[in-house]
């Protein structure tokens, strides 16, 4: 007998005399539409992956990615290097929150929550049942959720404003109604305003809308227009910024992500199709697990597919096509994980677009095998991540983030009667000073490689500087020192900090430390002249006063 038959009868069967252990698994499903079983499926999400997170970087800090997204945001602005969204959550969070790894990383992890609730909007709008939490379980197998979440970035902000949007675009396109199509240039708009990359999903619902067989009935309707004017009147401001600024951000991605030849140019579009695939193996063989021999049905499914999953899967076709030109056109590199947010949609496709239910084994089947993957990761992977970046340090030196800063801010106050107020330096130690320093200094991009040919700012002039560089990056230090002898005085100091695991000494790091006084009044206190072999003593003794990482 084949394998898919016998799995067929173990699932008929289960279902009419499940085991006893299934039972929560039966009553947890049964609370779907009563309106329970999604939130508490989400709530336990964000709880045991936080965990995760907690465990895995006991010895490190946050990503520069993120320490970067809450320096944009300390300040409400319609744009900087990047669009402003992200630091306008970030300012927004932080005003409720700390300034702590675990507030970020909740914060994270509650934008991966949000983006899976959007995507269970979609989905109960052609679906009921088992088939909405199917949806999510598939989903929450990608890493893109846990993993690429945690990186709160450009890219980590569209998790949840794509599934919104596409929803406000699906239901103005089928109601036609004025509020709806606010909703819709209003979302289109704040996607634009989280990466320029949700150009494609924007081009992607005019391809959808001009495909679609229901086009006169939507074009013939005032909703594209209210669209398009509440989605320009919402860029407005940012629009005007670019004017006024020379379009910083397109300035800034086009140095950095295009001039590629044709040939290099082919293989990122190829590599962008196939790193999306591979995402999405684990999904998917779960899917043609639960399915069986009813993947047969896919072609008389696709023929009978509802109308407003007709319009998504035009969407999902425009999203992936659509990069893909221009990256060929353009000579541009497009690297898989910018099109991360929008794997969604095929998973929503795939389920919804089924035409046979899916019997409760499998939906039971495939919450162990989510909850296995995450307790796994849970228990096993994250403390091994702790126990080997401890003594292996992360590449981006997230190990010694803290420690630099606070022993940067000790150092300052033993040197000067100020608050230390601009950072420069190696971006990310000067990013990190910025948030993990008491005094949360400006980041200074005049003091940051490679713009630090440019004086510091007049106010950072008056009121002195501080940068960090690795002891190992001699470009650095040159730059800084360079940069610092301009001033009337500075003091450089070297230090050495250590990563920690629950008092488990690991790595060490060598810092140099340049801090410019405040004033040509300011008296520097002389400093001790420390003996080589007391530069990991002071680092050490820094550490301890500031208490554990």
């Amino acid at each position: 007998m084949p394998v898919d038959l016998t799995f067929s009868d173990m699932a008929a069967r289960s279902d009419i005399s499940p085991a006893r252990w299934r039972s929560p698994f039966l009553s947890w499903l049964d609370g779907i539409e009563p309106g329970w079983s999604i939130p508490l499926l989400l709530a336990i999400f964000v709880a045991v992956w936080m965990t995760f997170l907690v465990i895995a970087y006991l010895c490190g800090d946050l990503h520069p990615d993120v320490l970067e997204t809450w320096t944009l945001g300390r300040t409400f602005e319609w744009g900087k290097k990047h669009p402003p969204l992200m630091g306008w959550v970030a300012r927004a969070w932080t005003s409720v929150f700390p300034l702590t790894n675990w507030s970020f990383q909740l914060m994270a992890l509650t934008n991966s929550a949000l983006a899976l609730w959007a995507v269970d909007l979609i989905s109960r709008h052609f679906v009921r049942g088992d088939k909405r939490v199917v949806v999510l379980l598939l989903l929450m197998l990608l890493p893109t959720y846990q993993f690429h979440a945690q990186r709160f970035n450009a890219n980590a902000v569209l998790l949840a404003i794509w599934p919104i949007a596409t929803y406000c675009f699906l239901r103005s396109f089928e109601s036609r109604q004025i509020i709806w199509a606010i909703a819709a240039g209003a979302t289109a708009a704040l996607a634009m305003l989280g990466k320029y990359y949700s150009v494609f999903l924007i081009g992607s619902f005019v391809f959808a809308a001009i495909c679609h067989p229901q086009r006169r009935a939507y074009f013939g309707s005032v909703a594209p227009w209210i669209s398009t004017v509440i989605g320009f009147v919402a860029l407005g401001p940012h629009l005007v910024w670019l004017w006024t600024t020379g379009a910083m951000p397109f300035t800034y991605a086009i140095e950095l992500h295009t001039g590629k030849p044709l040939g290099r140019s082919l293989i990122e579009a190829i590599l962008f199709i196939l790193g999306l695939g591979i995402v999405l193996v684990l999904p998917g063989v779960s899917w043609m697990l639960i399915a069986g021999n009813r993947l047969k049905r896919l072609s008389e499914d696709f023929r009978a597919m509802d109308p407003g999953l007709w319009l998504l899967f035009l969407v999902a076709v425009g999203t992936i096509v659509f990069p893909v030109v221009i990256t060929v056109a353009f000579g541009t590199d497009m690297p898989p994980i910018w099109g991360l947010q929008g794997l969604f949609l095929l998973v929503v496709l795939i389920v919804c677009s089924a035409s046979f239910p899916i019997e409760r084994f499998y939906t039971v089947n495939i919450a162990i095998l989510v909850i296995g993957v995450a307790l796994t990761a849970v228990i096993v992977v994250a403390p091994i991540h702790a126990i080997y970046r401890n003594t292996h340090p992360l590449n981006e030196g997230r190990n010694f983030y803290r420690q630099a800063a606070l022993e940067l801010t000790r150092q300052w106050h033993n040197q000067f009667d100020a608050a230390l107020v601009a950072v420069g330096g190696d971006e990310g130690l000067a990013f990190a000073t910025a948030f993990y320093s008491p005094d949360h200094p400006a980041y200074e991009v005049s003091l940051v490689l490679p713009n630090n040919e440019r004086l510091p700012l007049q106010t950072a002039s008056k009121h002195g500087w501080a940068a960090l560089c690795y002891g190992s990056d001699s470009g650095c230090i040159t730059s800084m020192e360079t940069t610092a002898a301009r001033a009337s005085r500075f003091v450089s100091s070297e230090f050495e900090v250590q990563s920690r695991l629950l008092g488990l000494l690991g790595a060490t790091q060598r810092i140099t430390a340049i801090m410019v006084a405040p004033s040509p009044e300011a008296t520097i206190k002389p400093p001790p002249t420390p003996r080589a072999e007391d530069f990991s003593a002071r680092g050490r003794t820094a550490l301890d006063e500031a208490g554990p990482p």
